[in-house]
């Protein structure tokens, strides 16, 4: 599968891999400063953005993908950087393909297992007449009955646009994030281990990364990891500390 990506700076490259529901553009404002520094791949994964659709939605595809991403683009090696799904993608990727990952970057999610948790998001997108509405201030009224979080149904929106008969769609493939939505919080498993450094940024205010039960997992995959915590972040920690994550990842490329 070719993925939609778009491209920014030059230098080394870093490649950036958004969460679930998620987009390239959930990465636009970062990757502006730190393609003053690197050649900066903004991708969209399978299923999300504009990358095609399909069925089938693993982890194990969606690191395929990334290896023909590269292939296709004549990339040797890379920095890749993931947040949420993203960081599980690019974990996935690095234990698969360590010679071609440089350094790796997980934001805000660890190797383990996740139950199921977005329903809620799933039921407030399924519940949208999205061919029929005629505004976005509709769509936002549909949502808040489902999603009281203003910032949440403003990430979603940005997965609206027009179709050429001016109705409004979503670019991800709902139905099959829904169908495969247990592939999501799967755990990241594999009898090898990515020995090279990798960072793990996490939001003091999220759940996502607990160190008490996580360190140790992480550095069974990943022996060389370090954990660092943004405060006053939870998990949406670019967009909440995105100076604290710029200086985070500048310092850990050098």
């Amino acid at each position: 599968m070719k993925l939609h990506f778009r491209e920014m700076g030059s230098g080394s490259p870093l490649v950036i891999l958004h969460g679930l529901f998620g987009l390239s553009d959930n990465w636009q404002t970062l990757a502006k400063y730190l393609s003053q520094q690197y050649r900066v791949f903004l991708v969209d994964l399978r299923n999300h953005g504009r990358s095609p659709h399909s069925t089938e939605f693993n982890y194990n595809l969606m690191a395929e993908d990334l290896h023909t991403f590269m292939q296709d683009l004549q990339l040797a090696e890379a920095a890749i950087m993931g947040h949420s799904m993203g960081g599980k993608v690019a974990m996935e990727f690095a234990l698969t393909y360590p010679n071609l990952v440089t350094r790796l970057i997980v934001v805000d999610i660890a190797p383990r297992p996740y139950p199921v948790h977005h329903q809620d998001i799933i039921d407030a997108l399924n519940s949208v007449n999205i061919a029929g509405v005629k505004t976005r201030g509709e769509i936002d009224q549909a949502l808040a009955q489902y999603i009281p979080e203003e910032e949440v149904r403003l990430f979603l929106s940005k997965n609206l646009y027009r179709t050429e008969e001016n109705t409004f769609a979503w670019r991800m493939n709902l139905a099959s994030i829904e169908a495969n939505i247990e592939e999501v919080g799967k755990e990241t498993q594999s009898d090898t281990t990515y020995t090279k450094p990798v960072l793990f940024i996490k939001g003091a205010r999220s759940g996502y990364i607990k160190p008490q039960y996580d360190t140790e997992p992480i550095h069974k995959l990943f022996p060389a990891a370090q954990i660092k915590t943004v405060e006053n972040a939870g998990h949406w920690v670019h967009a909440e500390a995105p100076q604290e994550v710029f200086n985070l990842v500048t310092e850990f490329l050098k």
